[in-house]
C-alpha cells in the first residue's frame, strides 16, 4: 500500500519540528531557571529532574491526541472494510 507524497511531507515536517525544536524545550521560566541554577550551585540535584518534568508535561497532550487519532483511524478503517464487504 503506497501513501501519497502529502502524507510523507507532513510526517517529515512534524518530525523535524520535534527533533530540531526540542532544543528550546529544555528552557524554563526565568524564576524556575534561577531556582534550578541556585540549587545546582549549592550541590542539589532537583534541577536535573525539572527538565524531564517539562518534557513530560509537553508531550502528554500530544500522546493523548495521537492515541485518540489512531483509535479513530482504526475504527474508521474497520467500518469501511465492513461496508465494502457487504
Amino acid at each position: 500500500m503506497f501513501v501519497n507524497k502529502k502524507y510523507w511531507i507532513v510526517i517529515t515536517l512534524c518530525l523535524c519540528f520535534i527533533f530540531f525544536g526540542g532544543m528550546e524545550l529544555m528552557a524554563q521560566c526565568p524564576m524556575c531557571r534561577a531556582a534550578a541554577e541556585q540549587n545546582l550551585e549549592s550541590g542539589g540535584s532537583a534541577a536535573k529532574g525539572l527538565n524531564r518534568g517539562i518534557l513530560y508535561l509537553f508531550f502528554a497532550p500530544y500522546l493523548i491526541v495521537m492515541s485518540i487519532g489512531i483509535i479513530w483511524w482504526w475504527r474508521n478503517r474497520k467500518m469501511q472494510q465492513l461496508n465494502s464487504a457487504s
